[in-house]
């Protein structure tokens, strides 16, 4: 028998900020096929958010179009009279044209329309990043600004990394930012990484497969900033640590008769000795004490060190109206960028399809499980982007598939015929839904493994 324990309050804040976020995105996405539809004079039978076989939650029709949210949340759409879509209204289909109908108007409108959600999708994301810099700036930790180097967990020591190497560049190439430094490990298939090691500059070689490793591993922290133990910050109040004596103020100078000196190394002592007592010796004003406590299994006793924008040096932006625009922009063609190389990484075999693709529930954990407004804009911006990526995909059954129909038939002169297009949107269906149950799948095994 397995027992999952589950945070039903933590799921309950994560599905509510997923169901928020993925609203605004669909309605916007079936808006900009609505107005463009309306626009060339089509007519619009409904506009949903959700799907609704069998039932809507709520429906209401105004003038020649139905409005309603259904019970099924993968996405929403529009039903356009005259299209060939996910409804496979195939009797509309036997009637003659109408000059209303989707299928009456000249290719490079019904092109529009069909790009009309992708387009909206790509301005959201745009307009989300320019308007996140313009609220709060950004913040980094320069690469050149590590002064204590890095803490190199298991797997980056594996790579011939060592606490307290100080990168210098990927690939020989300087990257500002240092939390950007595994994306571009990933992203751009590094091969080597070089170091300055206690005055001595290293290179180290990074194995071919070390990316497909990376994108799985521990949300690509393999390196961190490696922070000095000065004093304990804080001491949660039901913790182990709290049970032993320890205080805000106290300076822990050994675990176990081995010196303390960086933060990274007494995390990672501690969860080396889970389930066992530990001894400590700290500092209290001009006191020497000693303690002891058993480690809790979830290998942390309940401490935080000072914050670490007091030991390393943080730079932050700040930026005007008129200046987020360019920079939400270039952030923006960032975001593509890195979803087509992941992409790239998948297809190429470099990185296990499952051990990345995820489905609802991959994507609800993505959001904080406390109510994060700034996490929350900044991940509705990212899948804004990845939705129009995603839907602009010359597949059957998305906006992609449709528009590709549409180019040929500007380039040929030669429209497909209604049956084929019926076929097409068959076959795309299902495709998309066996992705979908892979993917949904590939959760569930995660979920109890």
């Amino acid at each position: 028998m397995i027992l999952l324990a589950i945070d039903w309050s933590s799921v309950g804040i994560k599905a509510l900020q997923f169901i928020l976020s993925f609203s605004i995105l669909v309605t916007l996405h079936e808006l900009g096929h609505f107005v463009t539809a309306k626009w060339f004079g089509c007519r619009v039978e409904k506009f949903y958010l959700f799907f609704n076989p069998w039932f809507s939650l709520w429906k209401k029709k105004i003038g020649e179009t139905e409005y309603g949210i259904g019970w099924v949340p993968f996405g929403g759409y529009v039903k356009i009279s005259g299209m060939v879509d996910e409804s496979m209204d195939k009797e509309q289909m036997k009637l003659p044209p109408q000059p209303y109908e989707f299928r009456s108007k000249p290719a490079w409108q019904r092109l529009i329309i069909m790009v009309g959600g992708v387009v909206v999708n790509l301005l959201l994301g745009f307009f989300i990043y320019a308007m996140m810099l313009w609220s709060w700036g950004e913040e980094y930790i320069p690469t050149n600004q590590m002064t204590y180097g890095i803490a190199a967990d298991s797997l980056a020591q594996t790579i011939g990394l060592r606490d307290g190497d100080k990168i210098l560049s990927v690939d020989g190439k300087y990257v500002e930012k240092f939390k950007a430094i595994p994306f571009n490990v990933i992203l751009d298939d590094a091969k080597s990484l070089q170091v300055d090691r206690n005055g001595e500059h290293v290179n180290i070689n990074i194995p071919d497969k070390f990316a497909g490793t990376l994108i799985s591993y521990k949300d690509l922290n393999f390196i961190d900033v490696r922070i000095p133990f000065t004093a304990i910050d804080s001491v949660i109040d039901t913790s182990v640590a709290k049970r032993a004596g320890l205080m805000k103020g106290d300076k822990i100078i050994k675990l176990n008769e081995n010196k303390v000196e960086f933060f990274n190394d007494f995390k990672r002592q501690i969860a080396a000795n889970k389930g066992k007592q530990i001894s400590l010796t700290y500092l209290r004003g001009a006191d020497t004490l000693n303690t002891s406590l058993t480690v809790p299994q979830a290998g942390a006793i309940g401490l935080f060190n000072t914050d670490p924008s007091k030991l390393i040096k943080i730079k932050e932006i700040k930026y005007t109206f008129f200046e987020s625009f360019p920079a939400g922009f270039r952030k923006s063609i960032e975001t593509l960028r890195s979803y087509w190389l992941q992409l790239k990484l998948i297809f190429s075999g470099k990185v296990k399809a499952s051990e990345s693709v995820g489905s609802l529930i991959s994507i609800g954990n993505m959001f904080s499980s406390q109510w994060d407004w700034q996490n929350f804009w900044s991940l509705t911006a990212f899948f804004s982007i990845v939705l129009a990526f995603m839907n602009i995909l010359p597949i059957p059954a998305l906006d992609g598939g449709h528009a590709l129909f549409c180019i040929i038939e500007m380039v040929t002169g030669r429209k497909p015929s209604d049956k084929f297009m019926e076929y097409a949107q068959m076959a795309g269906m299902v495709l998309l839904l066996g992705l979908m149950a892979y993917a949904l799948g590939l959760d569930f095994w995660r979920l109890f493994k």
